[in-house]
Formats: C-alpha cells, sequence, structure tokens
C-alpha cells in the first residue's frame, strides 16, 4: 500500500496563496494588500515558516474592496462599511442605500452629434457664442470632432424651440437663469431625506433594520418629486400664458375694435361719400 505524501506536500482543499500570488489574481498589487492590512481591512495571512499563506477569503475581501473603491469609495468609506458588517449590517442593504442615493435619475443614454448634424438639427448654423453656452451649461461637452449630449432630449426640445424662429441664445438664457430655481428646488427635495439619515447622527449608518425602510423612502421620493416639479411648473406656465399672452390677445383685440374700418366687410353698402 504507497505511503501517504506528507502533510506538508498535500494539495489543500481550498487554493492558497503567497502575496504575490493573491496579488496577481486580485488585480491589485502587494503595496495595497500590505497597506489593506495595516488598516485591518484584511486579516493577516497565516504563517508557514517564513511565508504568509492567503486563502480565498482573502480574496473575496480583496475583490470587494476593488469594487468598492471602482465605485467611488474612500479607504475610509471602506472600513466603516465593513465595521458595519461586523456589527449587524447586510452588505446587499447598505450598497441598496448607496445605490439609492446616488444612482443617476434618468437612464437616458448621451448621444454624439457632429456640428453638421446640430446644424441641421436646428436649421441652422449654429454661432460659436451658443455652443460655448450650451457647453458652460452642461448641455453639451467637446467630444473628438463632435459633442456629447448627456441628454438628446433636452437637446430636441431647444431644437424644436429654435426652429420655431426664436433665437437660440434665448432658449439658452432660459435655461441658465431657471436652473438655480430648479436646483433650490432640488436641494429642498434631498433635504428631507438628509434628514430622515441624520437622526443617526453625523456620519453614522442608520442601524440594520431601518436600511430597507430608507431605501423605500429614497426610490419611492424620486418619481414623486419629478411629478410636484412637473406639476408646479406646468401651473407656472398656465398662470404666466393667461397673464401676459392673454392681455396681449386682449389689447389686439381692442385695438382692433376701436380702429377705423378701413375695408367694407364682405356684403355691406358702402357709405356714400359727402
Amino acid at each position: 500500500m504507497p505511503a501517504s505524501k506528507p502533510a506538508a506536500h498535500r494539495t489543500p482543499a481550498y487554493p492558497e496563496y503567497t502575496i504575490d500570488e493573491l496579488a496577481r489574481v486580485a488585480g491589485t498589487t502587494v503595496r495595497n494588500i500590505r497597506s489593506y492590512q495595516d488598516r485591518g481591512l484584511i486579516d493577516p495571512p497565516e504563517r508557514r515558516g517564513r511565508v504568509g499563506i492567503y486563502t480565498q477569503t482573502h480574496l473575496g475581501r480583496l475583490r470587494l474592496i476593488n469594487h468598492l473603491l471602482a465605485r467611488g469609495y474612500t479607504l475610509a468609506n471602506i472600513i466603516e462599511l465593513l465595521k458595519a458588517i461586523v456589527e449587524g449590517h447586510d452588505l446587499r442593504s447598505i450598497l441598496g442605500l448607496e445605490s439609492a442615493i446616488s444612482s443617476p435619475w434618468t437612464s437616458e443614454a448621451p448621444r454624439h452629434y457632429s456640428y453638421l448634424a446640430l446644424a441641421r438639427l436646428f436649421g441652422r448654423a449654429v454661432s460659436r457664442p451658443a455652443l460655448a453656452k450650451a457647453i458652460e451649461l452642461g448641455l453639451l461637452e467637446p467630444d473628438g470632432f463632435g459633442y456629447l449630449a448627456r441628454s438628446p432630449r433636452a437637446l430636441m426640445a431647444g431644437a424644436e424651440i429654435a426652429r420655431a424662429g426664436f433665437p437660440l441664445e434665448d432658449v439658452l438664457g432660459i435655461i441658465d437663469h431657471a436652473r438655480s430655481h430648479f436646483q433650490a428646488v432640488s436641494d429642498r427635495i434631498v433635504a428631507m431625506v438628509v434628514r430622515e439619515l441624520d437622526r443617526f447622527g453625523d456620519g453614522n449608518l442608520p442601524p440594520p433594520q431601518d436600511v430597507p425602510r430608507l431605501v423605500d423612502i429614497l426610490w419611492r421620493i424620486r418619481p414623486l418629486a419629478m411629478v410636484a416639479v412637473e406639476t408646479e411648473m406646468m401651473r407656472a406656465l398656465e398662470i404666466s400664458a393667461n397673464k401676459y399672452l392673454g392681455d396681449r390677445v386682449a389689447a389686439i383685440l381692442e385695438h382692433l375694435h376701436d380702429a377705423p374700418a378701413q375695408t367694407p366687410v364682405a356684403g355691406s353698402k358702402p357709405k356714400p361719400r359727402g
């Protein structure tokens, strides 16, 4: 019967790594791994003589750190998250809270336009001042030999207004004027949610049982905020239309009524000359 292999040479049940091997598999550097150990982000390796041995647990933690760093977290944020997990938080619920806070509010895909495409879209040449203003407002971004529109819908709306005969500069001026007002409204909406988070202390995560409720609030408030803003905008436009356009039309009608007739009405007899 063949002798069994010495324990030191047995193939481990799960993959094991030296620090160089772990860095290569995890897509990081040896320096980073040592730095994470010093900060307590990953546990020290098992020592076998002078060699440190890392396991799948270390690899999984490194992949999580890389994922969080790619999403914009700092190492201090990650330390806080890992501490929260140890204290009973579910990582998925914490990431769900982060996603509800920071994910885009629109699924609209950016689109590239050449200068000629913009000219065709607006039905005229786009002046340099108008382009500069659109870039300043973030409606267009220089992109190679053309421009990137983060919101093609907004660009199309502006093009329709311009094709109706209104100066493009006026349209951009309205957007510029309105932006600070919309930002103020948005800040107040978000402040309501911030007050909910601040109840747990500055910089502290809410208790695990409260995280799902906060995530639900954040996702619910998005469409409700959009409806509220759109409704108020429509109400304001209706008031403005009645106030300005209604007065102007009434003035025109009064002017026509008071003006002397220049052309006989069809079917009426001309007045006799004196």
